[in-house]
């Protein structure tokens, strides 16, 4: 059964950072896509950034510069490192494997002074 469980969510002020961890079970997360969305309230969920199976990235235009997925082989986990954020970064952000249908639980990022 394929598990996702994000982590690494919180308040931070404008301009700070944050790194979610998307940890992975069920799954081998080097054998697939892994990308990360984000939902505001009253938004449809989008794609934020993804890594291909040999590592390439691409990024939302609204985040590139300023985040980073990157992802952890031996740990099965994948990261988002977020920096410079701003307060139209925030949302509930999840992770997701291609080839699977699940969701996580996703983990809540807000950013305000």
């Amino acid at each position: 059964q394929v598990q996702l469980v994000e982590s690494g969510g919180g308040l931070v002020q404008p301009g700070g950072s944050l790194r979610l961890s998307c940890a992975a079970s069920g799954m081998i997360i080097s054998a697939d896509v892994m990308a990360w969305y984000r939902q505001a309230p009253g938004k449809p969920r989008e794609l934020v950034a993804g890594i291909a199976r040999g590592g390439s990235t691409d990024y939302a235009n609204s985040v590139k510069g300023r985040f980073t997925i990157s992802r952890d082989n031996a740990k099965n986990t994948v990261y988002l490192q977020m920096n410079g954020l701003k307060p139209e970064d925030t949302a509930v952000y999840y992770c997701k494997a291609s080839k699977y249908p699940n969701w996580g639980q996703g983990t809540q990022v807000t950013v305000s002074s």
